[in-house]
């Protein structure tokens, strides 16, 4: 079966690894154990992988990476709509979903970012207790989604190209570019008053995206503001 294969493999990467053989009980180890990270195969029996994806984003945002053999680009874009942070296409070598389980947990690109608050206006950003506040309202942001915004608050102004983010966000030199996509989707939903007309994360036509802080007071309302933002912390094997 494909999931002992992934646990035998996790386990030699020196990965505590617990495996659950259909979705309603996935999802109760999800929610007894808190991993560090799920993966997630789309077929699962009894209530399928994007469904369980959907009910684990809704209450954390525990890192997920889904397995499927469905490798159309609108498949892809449904389980990344769905919460995923990666996708991989049956069949894949075990070694590359190793990798990328390494490349969710490490974030490279955020080592980059120096530590502390910074701010860009209405927006304050604290990379230590991995918060965001846009007018004194904080956010609820996926972990990617907040190494996404943490990145163009960063770099206000500057344009960055999907290859930049996905090389600086997910630590991949090359990859599925709609993955970007979908989360600057996603991310507007939550910073924008009206995320069809963005006045913050605005597209730059064939170049890439630019975030526009705006001066304080004259920015745009948070969509739909619900509490503290949630976030995980890069964690190493088994941690």
């Amino acid at each position: 079966m494909v999931s002992e294969v992934v646990c035998r493999y996790l386990r030699a990467a020196d990965f505590e690894v617990n495996s659950a053989t259909d979705g309603p009980s996935g999802l109760q180890q999800a929610e007894a154990m808190r991993p560090d990270l799920v993966i997630l195969d789309r077929m699962l029996p009894l209530l399928d992988g994007i469904e369980v994806c959907r009910r684990i984003r809704a209450s954390w945002s525990i890192p997920i990476i889904m397995l499927t053999a469905l490798g159309e680009e609108q498949d892809r874009i449904e389980g990344l709509e769905a919460g995923a942070d990666d996708y991989l296409t049956k069949p894949f070598s075990p070694r590359e979903l190793v990798l990328r389980v390494q490349s969710v947990l490490r974030r490279t690109g955020q080592e980059n970012i120096p530590e502390g608050v910074m701010s860009a206006g209405d927006f304050t950003l604290d990379l230590s207790a991995h918060e965001v506040r846009l007018r004194g309202v904080a956010l609820v942001l996926t972990g990617r989604e907040f190494d996404l915004l943490a990145y163009l608050i960063w770099r206000p102004s500057k344009v960055l190209s999907r290859e930049d983010l996905l090389r600086l966000v997910w630590g991949w030199e090359f990859g599925d570019l709609s993955t970007v996509t979908v989360h600057v989707r996603r991310l507007r939903e939550k910073i924008e008053a009206d995320p069809a007309h963005p006045q913050l994360l605005n597209t730059v036509w064939g170049v890439g995206y630019r975030f526009d802080p705006v001066p304080t007071g004259q920015g745009a309302v948070p969509f739909s503001p619900t509490g503290p933002v949630s976030s995980t912390s890069p964690a190493g094997p088994g941690g």
